[in-house]
């Protein structure tokens, strides 16, 4: 499973015009199913992103997780919005192949579990929408923006 964590200030995300979820401070998560992937690897992907101390603490240093912001009385909140295409391949020529990506059912159905997860784990989630047209607006706060991959089992 793949992500591409982005703190942000703020980030929302826009379907025909209309906000479909919106976060103040806190992480914007872009996520991709990958073939093989399964609830071990959104378990392990949600655990490591929650803990990942890449807020400021007072004294300005790298220290705090969105957790801690919460704890903090701060709006630490996620924007999880599905994206298959960091799977892209472009190995093979310039056109990206997205073999790599979970089929459709699959990456719908380990997206939802991981948003559920997440639901259940932190406060404050929200999503964009599964297979959309999606545009997603972000002040990317530092810029800080951190790639995850946890493998598929093989």
């Amino acid at each position: 499973m793949l992500a591409v964590l982005q703190r942000v200030t703020q980030a929302k995300v826009v379907i025909d015009g209309q906000t479909v979820g919106q976060i103040g401070a806190g992480l914007l998560v872009l996520l991709c199913a990958e073939q093989g992937d399964s609830e071990f690897q959104a378990d392990k992907l949600l655990a490591k992103m929650l803990k990942l101390r890449i807020f400021s603490d007072a004294a300005g240093k790298m220290n705090r997780s969105v957790q801690d912001l919460d704890g903090a009385g701060l709006a630490g909140g996620l924007l999880v919005v599905s994206q298959f295409t960091l799977a892209a391949d472009v190995s093979g020529g310039n056109r990206p192949s997205f073999t790599n990506a979970a089929k459709p059912d699959e990456g719908r159905r380990l997206y939802d579990y991981f948003v559920a997860q997440a639901q259940a784990s932190h406060p404050l989630v929200q999503t964009g929408q599964f297979a959309a047209d999606m545009q997603v607006h972000l002040v990317n706060d530092g810029p800080v923006t951190i790639p995850l991959r946890i493998a598929p089992a093989l």
